[in-house]
């Protein structure tokens, strides 16, 4: 079978992938000449310990995807990170405690530290903390090199084309298949078409699907220069609780009710979320925005929050800054639902709405697309 998929961020490369595992070929197309949106603009975490209780079982699949991938692909930067979410109150504290009690937290990996297991699996986290819920299930891969890794995997199977710069313009069906052109009035003929606009709802994704029941969502980062020190796991605060649906409970009602976020933090959305990349520097996060349209420019108050928290659970100044960035990824409206995929025409799907799971669930959207579709 021939598929063109529309789309080089990570949604349309786990289809690429899941579709030449299984013995097919590909064309690839992607407008940009490497793929600018949320894919590369992310902490290429794999993360499992905040998913919700209908998301878990995908994310375990998808995290062993993951390491099965890093395995074959050095490239992709995979490593069992695991994570140590801090505990800087005693309400932050009971939610952990009540996580201990769930069916799950043996999946996921949780386990509850006192300050000297925080320091010895982490040594750089010399701060100001009650203890720390360690997920060993969450793991990393490095979001800025991990398509280009990919696609040289795809191509030395000689059943993948990929075209940078190229936008889809149109997408024809027939009854025997569908033909794709580009912006430079090439053609493509395939059997099936994929399109992953990822966040662009207008254009030939409105044309083809019409309005998506999907929304937008802006979030803020930051990049240091070197740490100087390993950083063995990504860590997250106290305000990841609020944000993830896994830690809905009695104790996260308590906390809700009896700490208020900082003003900042919740005005901006705000969780903590830090990992360390291969080079060295940390990538530190995160704001959302739902509100469009969004502004052009960056806010600098949730960058000075986010240094604080993370100097105060450091112990220690932080690196320089180097970069500032803000990314937009799209989001299904319905809660209970992976992915968006709407079904166009005999031969053309479009599959989007992820949400911030992208780089987390993409393997096993691929595949689980690749099964619905019949490959």
């Amino acid at each position: 079978m021939r598929l063109v998929i529309i789309g080089g961020g990570i949604l349309g490369t786990a289809h690429a992938l899941a579709a030449i595992r299984r013995g097919h070929e590909v064309v690839h197309l992607e407008r940009e000449t490497e793929a600018r949106g949320a894919t590369v603009r992310n902490f290429g975490l794999v993360w499992v310990s905040g998913r919700a209780s209908h998301e878990l079982d995908a994310a375990l699949q998808s995290r062993d995807l993951w390491e099965e991938i890093g395995g074959r692909i050095a490239g992709v930067g995979f490593r069992p990170t695991g994570s140590i979410t801090l505990l800087r109150t005693p309400d932050e504290v009971a939610v952990a405690e009540e996580m201990l009690t769930r069916v799950d937290a043996v999946d996921r990996g949780f386990e509850l530290l006192d300050p000297t297991e925080v320091r010895a699996l982490n040594p750089a986290l010399r701060g100001k903390f009650l203890g720390g819920l360690h997920c060993s299930r969450d793991a990393a891969v490095e979001s800025r090199v991990a398509l280009p890794a990919i696609r040289a995997y795809l191509a030395a199977t000689g059943r993948y084309d990929f075209h940078a710069g190229t936008e889809a313009r149109s997408v024809t069906s027939s009854t025997s298949g569908a033909s794709v052109r580009d912006d430079l009035g090439n053609t493509y003929d395939a059997d099936l078409v994929v399109f992953c606009p990822g966040a662009n709802h207008t254009g030939l994704t409105r044309e083809l699907a019409g309005e998506l029941p999907v929304r937008r969502v802006r979030l803020q980062m930051m990049q240091t220069a070197p740490l100087g020190e390993p950083f063995p796991t990504a860590i997250a605060d106290g305000d990841s609780f609020r944000y993830y649906p896994a830690f809905a409970g009695t104790a996260l009602d308590a906390l809700a009710s009896n700490q208020a976020q900082d003003f900042t933090a919740a005005e901006h959305k705000m969780q903590l979320l830090c990992v360390q990349r291969l080079h060295g520097g940390l990538t530190i996060g995160d704001t959302h925005e739902y509100a469009e349209p969004f502004a052009f420019d960056v806010d600098e108050s949730p960058y000075e929050y986010l240094t604080g928290v993370v100097e105060e659970l450091l112990g220690r100044k932080l690196p320089e800054v180097v970069r500032r960035w803000a990314g937009v990824y799209s989001q299904s409206l319905d809660p209970g639902e992976l992915v968006h995929r709407k079904q166009v025409d005999d031969h053309t799907w479009v599959v989007t709405g992820v949400g911030g799971r992208g780089m987390t669930l993409s393997p096993f959207l691929g595949e689980q697309s690749a099964d619905l579709f019949d490959l």
